[in-house]
């Protein structure tokens, strides 16, 4: 085992999931394939710079493009969730946040010539202009434990009050056998970003507990009405210092060179690369 690559533990675990053609050709090893995959999100390097011990960059790229575009990480990521849920291996309390991503100049060529024909993606393939230059942001919902339960991907100057209700939705956990999924967590914190009596009554609706700082901008207001603004939300001090895991869920991702700086164009491959890192967070806990 090289460097960068699955340990035999991950590869046990991540290696049969991977679904396989019933006919065709025989496939080139899918531990081998998924060693280069890792290999390049974890170095960041370009497709074409593979070690040769991958076999053809192209294969591994193709794979790769083609597991995107099906969503087949996504599918694995609920696998692991599903076998950790059934173990009782699942915190239900939720931290929600985002980070912004630098992207790389070769992130911004996302032009189709016509014999390309245009795939289904994002008009701006989350990608947007900010202060830090050409950038994306990665919201993501983590477990207690620090390990992805959904993302979701925006423009890097979008704010995130519009995102909040996507993200929470996204969150999903499948169990195995029979039983609906577990899409509704037990208590979400957040910060200020997410403070609106439009997101709370959301929360309220679904009946999810949630612990989230008011705005400044929000308690003047409220005070100003008086009776009419009602009381201030509940804010459990205690519970809000446990957000600093989801920090530390984005330093884990990041830890990829592959996901600290974005080099794939589109969002399809990005939030690709981005489920894939996820699953190797979930397969060191199992």
């Amino acid at each position: 085992m090289y460097r960068h690559e699955l340990t035999d533990q991950e590869g046990e675990l991540l290696t049969p999931l991977i679904p396989r053609a019933g006919t065709g050709r025989p496939r080139v090893d899918d531990r081998r394939i998924l060693n280069g995959m890792v290999s390049k999100i974890r170095t960041g390097i370009a497709w074409r710079d593979l070690p040769e011990r991958y076999g053809p960059w192209k294969t591994v790229y193709t794979r790769f493009r083609r597991c995107a575009l099906r969503g087949v990480f996504a599918r694995v990521l609920q696998q692991l969730r599903a076998r950790a849920d059934a173990a009782g291996n699942v915190d239900r309390l939720v931290q929600t946040d985002s980070t912004s991503v630098r992207a790389h100049q070769h992130a911004a060529a996302t032009g189709q010539t016509a014999a390309q024909p245009r795939q289904k993606e994002q008009d701006d393939h989350a990608l947007g202009r900010s202060r830090g230059g050409l950038t994306a942001k990665v919201h993501l919902a983590r477990d207690g434990r620090g390990r992805p339960l959904a993302v979701l991907l925006s423009p890097g100057q979008r704010n995130d009050s519009p995102l909040r209700s996507p993200l929470a939705e996204r969150i999903r956990v499948p169990r195995i056998g029979h039983g609906r999924p577990r899409c509704r967590p037990d208590h979400l914190i957040a910060d200020r970003a997410y403070s609106s009596q439009g997101f709370r009554a959301y929360l309220r609706r679904r009946g999810i507990a949630h612990t989230i700082p008011e705005r400044f901008d929000q308690k003047g207001p409220r005070r100003r009405r008086g009776s009419v603004g009602g009381l201030p939300p509940s804010f459990d001090q205690k519970v809000c210092r446990c957000r600093n895991t989801v920090e530390r869920c984005f330093d884990l991702l990041k830890g990829f060179r592959g996901i600290a700086t974005r080099y794939d164009k589109t969002t399809t491959s990005y939030e690709a690369a981005v489920c894939l890192a996820s699953c190797l967070l979930w397969a060191r806990s199992l």
